[in-house]
């Protein structure tokens, strides 16, 4: 059912697509029997607003997959997430930056997923960072009055509308890499990508270059399915260079987008959002549109991480 609520999901991310949401719903279009697969799952709130009845959700962080799957399978509940985080948020505004810490190690230690939520709530910038040993390593936010009662119910409130999603509709969460999740598809298939993106991010156990752009979109080519993928056109600096180089065959749709990651205000600036198709986005069935040719995968023939 299409309305204009954003429902932010409980796992927070960067860049998360909040705000594009509406633009992302106005130019996808699903029968009942499409499956909606998503290899780069993030926040995962573009799918669960999406809300199709079929879908894959995957993602290479098996932190976000667990702590889905563990809604899913009702090891994790609202009124769960409620009682952690009221005891929880006790402590930490008693303990401060001690309590946080320890929270921290224990997590890198067992990885549990109600201390991944909580981390997630309570570090800097709600960021989710790994060093090269898969240890989360963001610092703390300075926040020790971070879950109060208002905070925790909002977050109860989020986890309780996935139950909700994860009960009317068949959603798998995968942990691994995007091309395992593309090779999933078939012409029933409509895979969203949002893939880090390609000269503005790169974190500390992962990067994103040329080649795996070229390569994801290799990847999307071969499976035949409608595809629709987040990127950055510009913004007021410079260009993103691939959409030319890479992605020059696909329908363009442009909306400004503030993201909030700098810890100052001078580096919050505003970025033009770009959503990439393969397909008209007027009801069209599928096909490559750029200058009326198909487009062929012997344009990517040297491309093969496999």
């Amino acid at each position: 059912m299409v309305t204009n609520k954003v429902y932010v999901p409980p796992i927070k991310t960067q860049g998360i697509k909040t705000k594009i949401v509406p633009l992302i719903k106005e130019n996808v279009s699903l029968s009942e029997k499409t499956i909606w697969i998503e290899p780069f799952m993030g926040s995962g709130v573009v799918g669960f607003n999406i809300a199709p009845s079929t879908a894959i959700f995957a993602d290479t962080n098996p932190h976000i997959i667990g702590f889905y799957n563990q809604i899913k399978t009702g090891k994790i509940t609202s009124y769960i997430v409620r009682q952690f985080l009221e005891e929880e948020g006790e402590i930490l505004s008693r303990k401060d930056a001690v309590y946080y810490y320890e929270v921290r190690d224990r997590f890198n230690q067992k990885h549990n997923p109600l201390d991944f939520l909580f981390l997630n709530r309570s570090c800097f910038n709600g960021m989710i960072r790994f060093n090269k040993d898969f240890a989360f390593n963001v610092p703390y936010g300075h926040k020790p009055q971070r879950f109060s009662k208002a905070y925790i119910t909002k977050i109860t409130n989020q986890v309780a509308h996935t139950e909700e999603l994860l009960k009317n509709n068949d959603w798998s969460f995968i942990c691994q890499s995007f091309e395992q999740t593309i090779r999933l598809a078939n012409d029933n298939s409509f895979i969203y990508c949002d893939p880090p993106y390609i000269g503005r991010h790169v974190d500390y156990y992962d990067s994103w270059d040329e080649e795996l752009e070229m390569f994801l979109c290799k990847e999307l080519l071969a499976s035949k399915a409608m595809f629709m993928l987040s990127t950055w056109e510009h913004n007021d600096y410079r260009k993103n260079e691939y959409i030319e180089k890479v992605w020059y065959f696909c329908h363009k749709i442009t909306q400004e987008h503030f993201y909030y990651v700098g810890a100052k205000e001078k580096n919050r600036n505003p970025v033009i959002e770009a959503l990439l198709t393969n397909y008209a986005t007027t009801g069209e069935k599928n096909r490559f549109i750029y200058n009326n040719n198909q487009l062929s995968l012997s344009d990517f023939a040297n491309v093969n991480l496999i």
